[in-house]
């Protein structure tokens, strides 16, 4: 009987052949020209369906350059910031989105009209609580991404293009500059 903590292994030899490595995962990739292209087809959406948005709110940080994108294409000058963190890493949440600070300031949402606007509908879990929010604060509020993934639980009212891929966005497909500091929160 041998004892499985005392078996040796042969040695690999120097010039045995490197097993290939795993390809890396296929990715939708977003390109600064296409970005250009995909905010303005979501603006058209909207026009399109005939809402009219007082207010373009931005889900940070994905969102702030889509919604900025399409507040300019719908001529909006009222846009706002809410900031959820869900997404830690590739593939990896918090258990819950949650609001970070600062916070925006929600009293003249009653009755405006609110476009919100994200990059990406994954889950759906941080877009459903900003719609909730809105909401919650008397806002007509409707929802514009540019992409959306099959497993989300809410079906923006507005997508650019549908998805099951990770996506890599042209604003965070490079880590960030060297000696930029951490934050708690990032």
């Amino acid at each position: 009987m041998t004892d499985a903590s005392t078996t040796s292994v042969p040695p690999v030899p120097d010039d045995a052949p490197t097993p290939p490595a795993a390809a890396p995962p296929e990715r939708e990739v977003l390109t600064w020209e296409t970005f250009g292209v995909a905010a303005r087809e979501l603006a058209e959406q909207v026009v399109a369906s005939g809402f009219r948005p007082e207010v373009v709110v931005a889900v940070a940080r994905g969102g702030l350059l889509p919604g900025g994108a399409v507040a300019y294409a719908l001529g909006t000058k009222g846009v706002g910031t809410l900031n959820v963190e869900f997404y830690t890493d590739i593939g990896q949440t918090l258990t819950d989105p949650r609001v970070l600070p600062p916070l925006m300031d929600t009293s003249d949402l009653p009755g405006a009209h609110v476009l919100v606007v994200d990059d990406v509908a994954d889950s759906g879990r941080t877009l459903a609580l900003v719609m909730d929010m809105l909401s919650t604060h008397g806002a007509e509020a409707r929802s514009a991404v540019l992409y959306t993934k099959p497993r989300t639980i809410i079906q923006p009212d507005y997508s650019w293009k549908d998805t099951d891929l990770w996506i890599t966005f042209p604003w965070s497909a490079d880590p960030p500059v060297e000696g930029a500091q951490s934050r708690p929160n990032d």
